[in-house]
C-alpha cells in the first residue's frame, strides 16, 4: 500500500472527537509512510486530516473539481492539488491513486463516495479495503442498516464483510495491511433466474 483515500466532511461536525480522529488518522498515515488522497479542501475534517498528514511529514494529494475550488476552499499547501472537471472525474482519480478507502464522519457526499467504492469492490472491480472509522459511534446506525440489508437478502454476508470498521485509526490501518477480500459474485438469487 502506498496511499489511502479518506472521504470525510467539509465541516468539522458537532463533536470535537471527529476533528481529533481526523488528526490521528492523518498523523498515522504519515507515520506509516502512506500518502493521503482526499477531496482537496482546506475546511472541515478534510482540511484537518490533510494538515495532520502534512505536519507529520506525509504526502497529501487533493482532487477537487475546479467549480468547487472556491466553495470548498482549495487547500494551498498540499503535496499536489489536482483540479478536475467533474465529480465523476474526481472519484475516478481518487480511486486510481489509492490502495484503500476510509470514511471519517461526513454527510451525503461522504456516503456517496464510500458506497461507490464499496459497490465497485462488491462487483469485483477492485480488491482494495474499504473501512469506516467509527468515531464516537458515528457509523453505528449505518452498520445496523447493512446488517438489515443482509437479513433482507439484498447484500450477501461476504459483501457485508467488505466493510472494515474500527474506532481507532491505527487498528483500522492494521486491518488494511492484512486485508484479503473474499470475492464472490454479487447476485444473491442468480441461480433462480
Amino acid at each position: 500500500m502506498k496511499r489511502i483515500c479518506v472521504f470525510c466532511g467539509s465541516s468539522p461536525g458537532r463533536d470535537p472527537r471527529y476533528a481529533a480522529a481526523a488528526r490521528e488518522l492523518g498523523h498515522a498515515l504519515a507515520l506509516r509512510g502512506l500518502g493521503l488522497v482526499y477531496g482537496g479542501a482546506s475546511v472541515g475534517l478534510m482540511g484537518i486530516v490533510a494538515d495532520a498528514a502534512l505536519a507529520a511529514g506525509g504526502e497529501a494529494i487533493g482532487v477537487l473539481p475546479a467549480a468547487l475550488a472556491r466553495k470548498e476552499i482549495a487547500h494551498p499547501g498540499l503535496s499536489e492539488l489536482r483540479l478536475v472537471d467533474s465529480m465523476h472525474e474526481r472519484k475516478a482519480q481518487m480511486v486510481e491513486l489509492s490502495d484503500g478507502f476510509v470514511a471519517l464522519p461526513g454527510g451525503v457526499g461522504t456516503l456517496e463516495e464510500f458506497f461507490e467504492v464499496l459497490t465497485w469492490a462488491q462487483l469485483g472491480l477492485h480488491a482494495k479495503p474499504c473501512g469506516l472509522l467509527d468515531v464516537a459511534g458515528y457509523w453505528r446506525d449505518l452498520e445496523r442498516f447493512l446488517d438489515h440489508a443482509v437479513r433482507e437478502r439484498f447484500v450477501k454476508e461476504k459483501h457485508r464483510r467488505l466493510v472494515l470498521v474500527d474506532d481507532d485509526p491505527r487498528r483500522l490501518l492494521d486491518a488494511f495491511a492484512g486485508y484479503a477480500p473474499e470475492l464472490e459474485e454479487k447476485w444473491i438469487d442468480r441461480e433462480q433466474i
